[in-house]
């Protein structure tokens, strides 16, 4: 349970900064320009931020016993974490899609594509988006995963302190 702790516990923090960034900056742009659907956009994003917090609170419940987990903590480390697990696969299936079809990327962008970008290798930018959907997405499904099992030894331990 210790090595499943700390991984959570890296995994957590790499996603709760990255994801945190990324989120902040979509309602930035949001409020920046008033434009609405960005804001949905970063509240979407924030999903991520919001698991791995409530998953902090786990850690710090497991590593110490005498400080109790709030009745809401495993409702919502459920119920974000299915959230969040759906954004992990759909991130990592994009970002193979991305990896494996990269002309058929590339060529959907076309008509997307500024001018003043037309002599820039954008085959290098499709493939750094996609090693990061799916390093993050593979941090996102691992993290809700591993959270579910530590929140599973948390109850148990729980029901088992209860007898």
């Amino acid at each position: 349970m210790q090595t499943t702790l700390k991984i959570a516990t890296v995994l957590s923090w790499f996603n709760m900064i990255v994801w945190g960034f990324i989120a902040g900056i979509f309602a930035l742009g949001a409020l920046f320009n008033r434009n609405f659907p960005l804001l949905i956009a970063a509240f979407l994003m924030g999903v991520t931020v919001l698991h791995s917090y409530a998953a902090m609170q786990l850690h710090k419940s497991l590593r110490n016993p005498q400080l109790p987990l709030s009745t809401q903590t495993p409702i919502g480390i459920r119920f974000i974490g299915f959230i969040a697990m759906f954004f992990g696969i759909l991130f990592l299936g994009d970002g193979l899609t991305a990896l494996l079809k990269i002309k058929l990327v590339l060529d959907s962008m076309k008509g997307q594509i500024p001018p003043e970008y037309k002599n820039v290798d954008m085959a290098a930018y499709v493939k750094a988006a996609g090693v990061f959907l799916v390093v993050s997405g593979t941090c996102i499904a691992v993290n809700v995963i591993l959270n579910f099992r530590l929140l599973g030894w948390y109850m148990f331990s729980k029901i088992d302190a209860g007898k």
